[in-house]
Parts: structure tokens; C-alpha cells; sequence
């Protein structure tokens, strides 16, 4: 929290850095009493039109009365943010709340120079964000009817509004809690935004390189002959104040003498020389920084505080970062021709994106594609990912028609919960492939700590697979995959033809696909391909025509070993020809190659088919890329169905609920609530708790038991041990009173060791088979909701199924499915089959309540009984919290 002097406190996540419409970045931060001269100066600064649209009349000053009222808030009941550029104020919004406390007016006074950026449409994503947390839902805004674009931006925000037309004035009203709509505007213009910050750095009209040097082999000296050789055909600058002539081009001392505007600069200097060198980028007006220097993160506390310090004076100017510590970066479209990185050479031009952290991996990555002859749309080393990151990248991605598939090796995730959204999204129309290293020590952001429970490492597998990625392990098996995607059509089924010259190859590549979920509909093996080149290849031709002619193959894949008559290009050629034309992809194994000088993992050339023929050296390795690409069709293919909205969710009776047992509550404190809050909180959104009653007295549970129904249930409030018949902590189907004392005594006696824990007595419900639902707030992921079948299954076995809210009606299907043990649903071993309709039911309930309320920290039903007639939630925990800082709410704000 914030505490200005003067004034009252503020969450210090209300501070934020945000992409402009444009691309361009700005400051968002909470008014304070030391702007009072920047507010005269931006007032000044404005139109006379302006200021009339405002203020409803010219005022060619603001009094000091004015300005103590526009610049001292309280931060409660009136807040006010202003958008800044270099420090200087471009826009202002604020709210003051009415005499109905869940009521505010809104107010927005954008720079003249400075509108058409989407800084109104900002500020009003923030303020309402403020105002909500406050309690406040409705905004009204009075408006001059010639103020057009202020009633554009609250048109185009999503909300529903009322207007009036009263005595010259346009009064709106509208309410500001989250919709579909107003979610679904903010994430459009959020993409927008970062694809076009992206493309301005990736497409930049001149560049400069700071720092090029003439000492050979130096980060410099490499940068500027690269960026020069690869042809850019923007003007190229080199600053190095020590010499006259680099790289064949004018070097000039200082950014400021270049001859015309640079709109991306190459940073190679010493990490010390930085910070002014950004000044010097601003002051001459870059709008981006691909900073190749290292001695950040990788210098400990002191490296990681500098890195921070440079992130927060580059986007103070609106200039975005690339690194520090990058590798570079490339674009192969003729237009642009920009190799500023330290590849050694253009790649060839194609059809795959790429994206990495850490100069290291970023070599290897880069060396891998280049090895494989796999041509590139565009790559992007982030370095220490303090800025610029694979999130931002995918929007830009997502647009560019020369991308047709990406790949990204990732080693943390700022925000998973956004790339999980993005990533859905995009893999609808380009393969998404991720190479991660071990994320499962995640490290929390600022303002998390201690917060809420994080999810099991294996969600983040699960959303991975929800969002349609293709997940692999390493850098070769990412170029293993990208050389399908890349070029190959996609598989229309599981249906795999093995064709080879060697039967036991054969038979060892078929059982592999099968172990990797393929199906092998032709297994053609013995091809004699030692009788002479032209016989031999117009065998094979014949036998694969006749494969790929086959409705029930929908790939095919040549396993070979060396044959005396033909090359491996021979093949390849072959194989390139038959395909073309049929819409089913191909790929080959050769094994037992020994001529090192054979390039057989990567792309053989076909000029028959005027493409290549993906090839490895491992028939393994050919046969799980093939798989994985199999898997991502299969989830293209399927109806993804909509999102679920079940009836009877009563989302604004529980943001008030919310909002009244939350008010006791502060900072990072974590509230469990009383089963009669909890139960309430849950019907709101129709999930009912079976009542139960804890008691202290036989009397009092022999009355509960009355009233509840006979026969009950005794069990332990002990969470450890309400679950537990085997170590006396549950007793079934008790009938009367009598038998009710006994076994109350009884169980009293058999918990004294565990410290005579409450007891609490429920009425029996039908037998049925336990299983377990639980929703988390996660630091990173955000909401994730977790299935399982009671027991040794999730207790000993981790057999859980995950998701990412929202969900759509395949999601919930697939989420039942999931755990291994969700068999026994569907009438194992001759049990009857349970209501599994009432168990996705449930589930889209929790997650809907999850998704559109933040603030539960934890929702966990254990057990939910479900059985032919329905499923009972039996017992329910519910803990609360302030979870305004999620990772996607609906406010704008780049990674901090």
C-alpha cells in the first residue's frame, strides 16, 4: 500500500505501465498533491475547445481552490489517475461517489496532442477497476453533446448504458461490473495494442546501433555488420564516439548528431553507460531498445534491481525493451530484411515464428532451425524477458500472415493465466509449440506472497493441453515438430501408413506409434530398393501412391535404412511427389546412416513438390513429432463447444455478500468462513451443502439428528479425519437415539489420541461413489478447478484432472473424463453408472463462480457423493481474500 501525505492509501498495483492504441507505452499512476503544477501546465496546454468540453466554460487557469480539489483525494471516495510520458501529464480521469454510495461520477481531460491513443478507454478500465473495490458499480458522467469521442469511449467499452438528454447535456449512466462484453472489448484492444508494439519493433523504419564497435568478434562489432549484410533497407547508424567509419558506414559520437529519427536502437555498451544512454535514446525520440548488454539478472540482487531500474526508465519515455542480455532479433520479410542479432547470417525466409529466453538458448534454438534448413518469419531472443515477452510476441503472431506457426522455449511464466488465453486463441489458426524447463518452482510477483495456495505443477501441463499447445521437452524435440508444422499439412486423423525396406524396422516403428496413440492402418515393409536407381524409385513410387490413396491413412511415415541404389534425397523427392496433392503429411527416418556429412534431421529438399521432406535420424523421434501433431489436429477439429453459463448464478448477490464478509478483512489476509456463509455463498450460484449440525452435548446431536432426518451420520470436523472409517473418524447409517449416544461415546474414545476433535452428525445420503472438486486462486495461473475421485486416487496417486476458467461445455466434459479413476462413473465392475450430467453440472457452476469472483481464495467440496440420482455436496470449505492484483483482471497493465 501507498500512503500519500495528505491524502489516504492506495494499493500500490494501481501504479501501472500500459500499451497505448498505438503501441506506444505510458505511466498510470494515482493523482497526488505534488502534481499541482503539472495539472496547471497540462491545463494550460490545452485548446480553448477543450477545456469548454471539460469544464463546461473556458477557464484559462484553475484556481488554487481548483487545484487542491482535482489533485488531494482520499483515494476511496474520490480517485483520480493520471497518464503520463516522460513525466509529463497527457491525460487525467477521476471519480467522486454520489450520495448512493454504490454510485460515482466520471470525469476524463485527454491532452489534445495526445488523443485517438486510447488513453480515455485506459483510464476508464482503471477506474472502474478502483471504483469496484470500493464498492462503487455505477458510473454516471455528464457530457456536452458535441463531446463525441468522450461518448465514444463510453460507448465502445462494452458496458450497457442509459442516456438522457436534459438542458444541453448528455447524461450517462452505466453499470461497471464485468461483462462478457466489456472483458471481451478489453481484450481486443489489449491485443491490438501489444501486436502493433511488437511489429514496431520487429519492422522499425531506421535503426541505430550504440555501442558498434571495429574490434573484431565484439558484441558490437557483430550487431552493425549483421543488421548491415542482412540487407535492412532502412538507414542504419552506427554511434561509437571513438571512431570516424564502422562497417562500411559514418559512425557519429552521440545518437543526438544522427542526420535523421531512429525508431529502434541496438544497445552494446557497458552495463554502467546504459542509463544514459536510454536519455539519449529518449530525448531523441526511439521508440524501442534492443538491449544486447548483460550484467543484469545474472549479477544477483544488484543485477536484477539495476534490470528493474531499466525497465521503469525506458517505459517512462514509452519506449519498450528487448532483453537486457538478448540475442537479437529478426524479421526475413523482404521489406524488412533485419538481422540485428548475432546470427551470423539471415535465415532462409519461412513460415515459423520463434521465441526464446536467454541469449544461451536463444543460440541453440537458432542454431537447431538453421541446421534443419528451416526457414524463419521472425525471431525474437527476450533475454531476461524483463519486458518484452512471449505473451506480447503471440499477440503480433497472431496478425502476421507470414507466420504460420510458432514455437517458444521458455523458462518462467509472468503470466500463465494470459498465455493460456492467447495461446487458445492463436492456436485456432497457427501451431503453437512450447519447450519449457522445469516451471515448477515458480516464483510468486510482487503482492502474492502468502496469498493463496499455488496449483500442483501438473496444471500447468493440463492448461497447456486445454489451450491446445503442443508441449515438448527440449529445443530438438521443438524442431522436431516445427518441422511438420511448418510446411506439412496437418493430419485429419490417427490413421499412420509405415512404409520400409526393412520388415523388423517396420514392425518396431508400428509398435511405436501405437505406444504414442497413433493407429497403424498399413505397415508395408520388405521394398527392395538395391535393384538400380530408376526401378527402384519407381517401385516405391508405386507402392506409396496406393498408401496415400487410402481413405483410412491420414499420414505416412518412411523408416529406412541405407540402401545401395538411392540417396536419401532420392527418397525424400519421392516422397515429397506422392504426398503432393493429398493433404496428408509425410515424414522419414533414417537410421543407420553412417556418412557424416548427411543432413538427416531437418528438411530434405523435394523440388518435385517445391517443399521439403521433414527427416530424422531416430524413428522415435519422427514418430512423436508425427504423434503430437496428430493430437494437435485432433483438438482443432473438435467443436470446442461455448462457454458454459449455467441458470440461477446470482453473480451480484455474491459481489455484495463478498464485499460484506471481506470488509473485516486486510492485506494479505485469508478468511475462512463459517459453514452457514459458505453455504449461502455457494447457493447463490446453485450448488446446495447438505445441512449438518456440529454439536458439543448427546442431547444436542440426538435433537440435530430429528431435525435433519434419521438415519445420520457422525463424523470429526477434523479435517484429517472426517473421511477416515478406518481410523474412527466416520460412523454410517445410525438409526435412533440410542445408537446415536453409543456411538458418539464410542468415537469420543477412539479420537482421544488425536485430541477429541468436534463431532457434528448429517443425515445419511444415498450411497454413492465419493469424489472431490477444489478451485484456487493461484498466484500465476489464476483460477484453477480440480476434480478427483476421493481416496487413495488423489491422495496417493495425484490423479487429478485440472482446468483454467472459463469453460466451455468440451472443457467440461473433458474435465470428468480426466482422472484415470473416473472409470468407475461410468459402471465399473458392474456398479451402477452415476449421474455424471449432475457431476458437470457442478462443475461448471464452481467454475463460473471461481472465474467471476476473485476474491475466493479456495473453494473445496469434500466429498461430493455422486450416485444414479444426482451428486450431493456433503461438505463444503470456502476461505476469502483480497485478490485484486489477479493476473487477469480487468485492467490493463504490462508485467512489472
Amino acid at each position: 500500500m501507498v500512503d500519500e501525505p495528505g491524502t489516504g492509501v492506495y494499493p500500490e498495483y494501481w501504479e501501472a505501465d500500459v500499451v497505448l492504441r498505438d503501441g506506444g507505452i505510458a505511466h498510470l499512476r494515482p493523482i497526488s498533491p505534488a502534481d499541482a503544477d503539472a495539472v496547471q501546465a497540462f491545463h494550460a496546454g490545452q485548446s480553448q475547445a477543450s477545456i469548454y468540453l471539460r469544464f463546461f466554460s473556458f477557464k484559462a487557469r484553475l484556481s488554487s481552490k481548483e487545484l487542491r480539489r482535482f489533485t488531494e483525494v482520499d483515494h476511496t471516495d474520490r480517485v483520480a489517475f493520471v497518464i503520463t510520458i516522460g513525466g509529463a501529464i497527457v491525460g487525467i480521469g477521476r471519480y467522486d461517489r454520489l450520495e448512493d454510495r454504490g454510485e460515482a461520477e466520471v470525469a476524463f481531460n485527454i491532452s489534445d496532442a495526445q488523443q485517438g491513443r486510447g488513453i480515455g478507454s485506459i483510464l476508464l478500465e482503471h477506474l472502474a477497476a478502483a471504483a469496484r473495490e470500493n464498492g462503487i458499480h455505477r458510473f454516471t458522467a455528464e457530457v456536452l453533446p458535441e463531446n463525441s469521442k468522450m461518448l465514444r469511449v463510453f460507448a465502445d467499452a462494452g458496458y450497457r448504458l442509459s442516456r438522457h438528454f436534459d438542458d444541453g447535456v448528455v447524461s450517462v449512466a452505466f453499470n461497471i461490473d464485468p461483462t462478457r462484453e466489456s472483458l471481451a472489448v478489453m481484450e481486443s484492444r489489449e491485443h491490438r495494442a501489444e501486436a502493433r508494439s511488437v511489429r514496431d519493433l520487429l519492422a522499425p523504419s531506421s535503426i541505430a546501433v550504440i555501442g558498434a564497435s571495429r574490434k573484431w568478434g565484439s558484441v558490437g562489432y557483430q550487431l552493425l555488420e549483421h543488421v548491415i549484410e542482412g540487407g535492412f533497407g532502412g538507414p542504419v547508424y552506427a554511434v561509437n564516439p571513438e571512431a570516424f567509419e564502422l562497417g562500411g558506414v559514418k559512425s557519429y559520437a552521440r545518437i543526438a548528431d544522427l542526420p535523421g529519427p531512429v525508431q529502434l536502437a541496438v544497445i552494446a555498451v557497458p552495463v554502467e553507460e546504459v542509463p544514459k544512454v536510454v536519455d539519449d535514446c529518449a530525448a531523441a525520440g526511439v521508440k524501442g531498445l534492443v538491449v544486447a548488454t548483460a550484467g543484469y539478472a545474472d549479477d544477483g540482487e544488484r543485477g536484477l534491481l539495476r534490470q528493474q531500474a531499466l525497465v521503469r526508465q525506458a517505459r517512462s519515455y514509452g519506449m519498450r525493451v528487448i532483453g537486457p542480455e538478448s540475442l537479437g532479433i529478426i524479421n526475413t520479410h523482404p521489406g524488412v530484411s533485419l538481422n540485428a542479432s548475432m546470427a551470423p547470417a539471415m535465415p532462409p525466409r519461412g513460415r515459423l515464428g520463434l521465441f526464446t529466453q536467454s541469449a544461451a538458448i536463444g543460440v541453440s534454438v537458432y542454431a537447431a532451425a538453421v541446421r534443419r534448413g528451416l526457414g524463419l518469419s521472425s525471431f525474437l531472443s527476450a533475454g531476461n524477458r524483463a519486458d518484452v515477452s512471449g505473451n506480447d510476441v503471440m499477440q503480433f503472431w497472431e496478425d502476421d500472415p507470414d507466420t504460420g506457426a510458432v514455437g517458444l522455449y521458455l523458462e518462467s511464466m509472468g503470466n500463465p493465466r494470459k498465455f493460456s488465453r492467447l495461446a487458445r486463441r492463436l492456436a485456432r489458426s497457427k501451431a503453437v509449440i512450447v519447450a519449457k524447463s522445469d516451471l515448477t518452482g515458480r516464483s510468486l510477483p510482487p503482492g502474492h506472497v502468502g496469498r493463496t495456495t499455488m496449483a500442483p505443477a501438473s496444471a500447468l501441463d493440463a492448461m497447456m493441453r486445454q489451450s491446445g499447445v503442443i508441449s515438448v521437452e527440449t529445443v530438438e524435440q521443438l524442431m522436431d515438430v516445427a518441422q511438420i508444422v511448418s510446411g506439412q499439412p496437418l493430419p485429419q486423423g490417427p490413421g499412420l501408413a509405415v512404409v520400409s525396406n526393412s520388415a523388423a524396422l517396420g514392425k518396431v516403428v508400428a509398435d511405436s506409434a501405437g505406444h504414442h496413440g497413433l493407429r497403424v492402418e498399413k505397415l508395408v515393409t520388405g521394398l527392395d530398393l538395391d535393384s538400380g536407381a530408376s526401378v527402384s524409385l519407381e517401385r516405391l513410387r508405386t507402392q506409396l501412391r496406393d498408401v496415400f490413396a487410402d481413405g483410412a491413412v491420414h499420414s505416412v511415415m518412411a523408416a529406412m535404412i541405407p540402401a545401395r541404389s538411392v540417396s536419401t534425397e532420392d527418397i525424400a523427392k519421392v516422397l515429397a511427389d506422392c504426398a503432393a496433392g493429398t493433404g496428408k503429411p509425410v515424414v522419414a527416418a533414417f537410421g543407420g546412416v553412417l556418412d557424416p556429412a548427411a543432413r538427416l534431421d531437418g528438411l530434405l529438399p523435394a523440388e518435385a513438390a517445391g517443399a521439403g521432406v521433414p527427416c530424422y535420424s531416430s524413428p522415435g523421434n519422427a514418430v512423436a513429432a508425427l504423434a503430437a501433431v496428430a493430437g494437435y489436429s485432433a483438438w482443432l477439429g473438435r467443436d470446442q463447444g461455448l462457454l458454459v453459463e449455467p441458470e440461477g448464478c446470482d453473480p451480484e448477490g455474491t459481489r455484495e455478500d463478498l464485499e460484506r464478509l471481506l470488509a473485516p478483512v486486510h492485506g494479505e489476509q485469508l478468511l475462512r468462513l463459517e459453514p452457514e456463509d459458505a453455504a449461502s455463498l455457494l447457493a447463490r450460484y446453485g450448488m446446495v451443502v447438505e445441512p449438518s449440525a456440529v454439536f458439543e452435548h448427546d442431547d444436542d446431536a440426538v435433537a440435530a439428528a430429528g431435525r435433519l432426518g434419521w438415519p445420520v451420520v457422525l463424523k470429526t470436523t477434523d479435517p484429517a479425519l472426517r473421511h477416515r472409517i478406518d481410523l474412527g473418524g466416520v460412523r454410517l447409517d445410525i438409526e435412533d437415539a440410542d445408537s446415536l449416544r453409543r456411538n458418539i461415546a464410542q468415537m469420543r474414545r477412539a479420537l482421544a489420541p488425536f485430541g477429541s476433535p468436534a463431532l457434528e452428525v448429517q443425515a445419511m445420503a444415498p450411497v454413492g461413489q465419493a469424489c472431490i472438486f477444489r478451485a484456487i486462486e493461484d498466484p500465476l495461473l489464476g483460477p484453477v478447478v480440480s476434480f478427483g475421485l476421493a481416496g487413495d486416487a488423489v491422495n496417493l496417486l495425484d490423479d487429478w484432472a485440472h482446468r483454467a476458467p472459463p469453460l466451455s461445455t468440451t472443457d467440461v466434459h473433458d474435465f470428468i473424463r480426466g482422472p484415470r479413476a473416473s472409470l468407475r462413473l461410468f459402471g465399473y465392475q458392474g456398479l451402477p453408472a452415476v449421474d455424471v450430467a449432475a457431476l458437470e453440472d457442478l462443475a461448471a457452476r464452481v467454475a463460473r463462480l471461481k472465474d467471476d469472483h476473485p476474491e475466493i481464495a479456495l473453494v473445496e467440496f469434500n466429498p461430493v457423493l455422486a450416485n444414479p440420482e444426482g451428486a450431493r455436496i456433503l461438505a463444503a470449505e470456502v476461505w476469502i481474500g483480497n485478490a485484486a492484483q489477479r493476473t487477469d483482471s480487468a485492467r490493463r497493465a504490462m508485467r512489472r
